[in-house]
C-alpha cells in the first residue's frame, strides 16, 4: 500500500504498510472522514513526519490523542495551530520551560490584535523533536473516538524503529498512558525522562512543575555532540 509520508519514514515502516492492521486502519479512517468531521486535517494526519525526518530525530514527546476542536490540531501532538487558544497542558507545558530554562514562545496578535502565545510546536518539530500522538486522528468532540482502530500498532512501530534505528534519542513520557511505552525503548542507549503529565488535573498534583525535563534533555543532547532545542 503507497502512504503519503515523508520519504525517510516511509522507508522506515514500509513493512507496516501492508499489515492487516493497518489496511483495516486506512479503510475505518477514510470512512470516518468522509462520514464525520475529524482532526486534524487530511494532509496533516502525518505532520509529525513531515516536519520531523526519521534521520534528524533527536527527541520523542508521546501524546495520547490529536485535540477534538475546531481549527486545534495539527498532527503534532500537544501543539495547537498558530492563533488558537492554548490548551491547559499546553499552558502547563511553557511555564515549565520558563523555569526551566527562561524560554517563553513567541507573542502574536489575533485578528483583532490581541496578544497571546504561539502554540504552535512546529519549531520543536523542526529542530528534531518527533511530536507522536499514539492515535492519529479523532472525531469532532469525541475525544478517543479512534482509539483502538490500529493507530496504537502503527506509533508503536515507531517507537521502535526510532530507538532501535537512531543512535541517540531522548524520550519524554509524560503520564501514565506515555508511560507505558518505556518496554518499547532501549534504555541503555536513549535518555527516557518520566513524569506526571502536564494536564492541570495531574501538575497541580505534584511531579510536573520542577521536572527540569527540557534542560535536562539539552544537557544530554550535548553531551552527545548534539545541538540542543531551542524550547
Amino acid at each position: 500500500m503507497k502512504v503519503n509520508i515523508e520519504k525517510s519514514w516511509g522507508e522506515q515502516l514500509s513493512g507496516e504498510f501492508d499489515k492487516d492492521y493497518f489496511v483495516r486502519l486506512t479503510g475505518f479512517v477514510r470512512e470516518e472522514y468522509a462520514r464525520h468531521t475529524c482532526y486534524p486535517p487530511g494532509h496533516e494526519i502525518f505532520n509529525a513526519f513531515s516536519l520531523c525526518p526519521f534521520h534528524r530525530v533527536k527527541v520523542v514527546i508521546i501524546g495520547q490523542d490529536p485535540y477534538h476542536g475546531a481549527g486545534q490540531a495539527e498532527g503534532l501532538c500537544f501543539s495547537v495551530k498558530t492563533g488558537m487558544p492554548l490548551p491547559p497542558s499546553l499552558v502547563n507545558i511553557f511555564k515549565e520551560i520558563k523555569q526551566d530554562t527562561g524560554n517563553v514562545p513567541a507573542v502574536i496578535h489575533d485578528a483583532n490584535g490581541k496578544a497571546l502565545y504561539d502554540g504552535s510546536l512546529r519549531r520543536w518539530a523542526e529542530q528534531g523533536v518527533l511530536l507522536l500522538n499514539a492515535t492519529l486522528t479523532v472525531r469532532e468532540h469525541e475525544p478517543g473516538s479512534h482509539q483502538r482502530k490500529g493507530w496504537e500498532e502503527f506509533t508503536d512501530a515507531v517507537i521502535r524503529k526510532v530507538s532501535e534505528g537512531c543512535p541517540h534519542v531522548a524520550f519524554m513520557l509524560w503520564g501514565g498512558y506515555a508511560r507505558g511505552k518505556r518496554p518499547l525503548i532501549d534504555t541503555a542507549r536513549h535518555l527516557v525522562l518520566e513524569s506526571v503529565h502536564p494536564s492541570p488535573l495531574s501538575a497541580n498534583r505534584g511531579g510536573w512543575f520542577g521536572n527540569r525535563h527540557f534542560s535536562t534533555c539539552n544537557i544530554w543532547l550535548k553531551e552527545n555532540g548534539m545541538e540542543p532545542i531551542e524550547w
